[in-house]
């Protein structure tokens, strides 16, 4: 059995755009991934650690625990040994309160993945390879999600290319979730569960062949 650990906010949680609630497991792209991956002959487990508002390695002025830095390398020593880590962030990392662009989002990705290499996981037990997935574009914010988003299609301009520049310079792999799905057409921020589904079919494909 393999484990991946998909390391990511609300757009893999599966939150319902403008509600609070979430998909079920099969219905988000952790889920389906797993479920698509098993049916390819993959004896796979993927364990979800996703949490609203997480951004890359700032904090929440009004929420704690926000910051995706802390307490990575210890969830890497809990959940090891790991097949995969799958990084999906940076989203949130452009909210209203925050001025960041798009570069700095790509190093705080690339903090991460030196925590990932770096946690204190057992002697013998191997580094796992890193999967960042770059979240497809902020549009224009709609609903109650409005006033925290506001700017952020602006500043996430370019996210993918910094994202891919950054994965070449520490050797990770990279995949451009813009490239086959887009924000959610209800409040321009989260996935719809039609793009869910389109983007586990796509990464299961390419963490099949990272797996092998």
């Amino acid at each position: 059995m393999q484990h991946i650990l998909v390391y990511s906010d609300s757009l893999s949680w599966g939150i319902v755009p403008t509600t609070r609630r979430r998909l079920p497991f099969e219905q988000r792209w952790p889920g389906a991934m797993e479920t698509a991956l098993c049916a390819a002959g993959r004896r796979v487990r993927v364990i979800e650690d996703c949490l609203n508002g997480r951004r890359t390695v700032w904090d929440d002025p009004f929420k704690p625990g926000r910051n995706g830095l802390a307490g990575l390398a210890q969830r890497i020593e809990i959940h090891s040994p790991l097949a995969l880590v799958i990084l999906m962030l940076g989203t949130n990392d452009f909210q209203s309160m925050h001025a960041h662009n798009a570069w700095h989002a790509s190093h705080g990705i690339l903090a991460l993945v030196h925590a990932i290499r770096t946690a204190p996981i057992e002697p013998g037990m191997p580094v796992p390879p890193i999967l960042v997935i770059a979240p497809p574009a902020i549009q224009t914010p709609k609903g109650p999600i409005a006033p925290k988003f506001e700017g952020g299609d602006r500043k996430c301009a370019g996210l993918a290319a910094a994202y891919r520049q950054a994965c070449e310079e520490a050797g990770c792999h990279f995949f451009d979730a813009g490239g086959v799905i887009t924000s959610s057409k209800v409040d321009g921020v989260h996935l719809d569960l039609d793009q869910h589904l389109a983007l586990a079919d796509a990464v299961s494909g390419v963490v099949e062949t990272l797996l092998a």
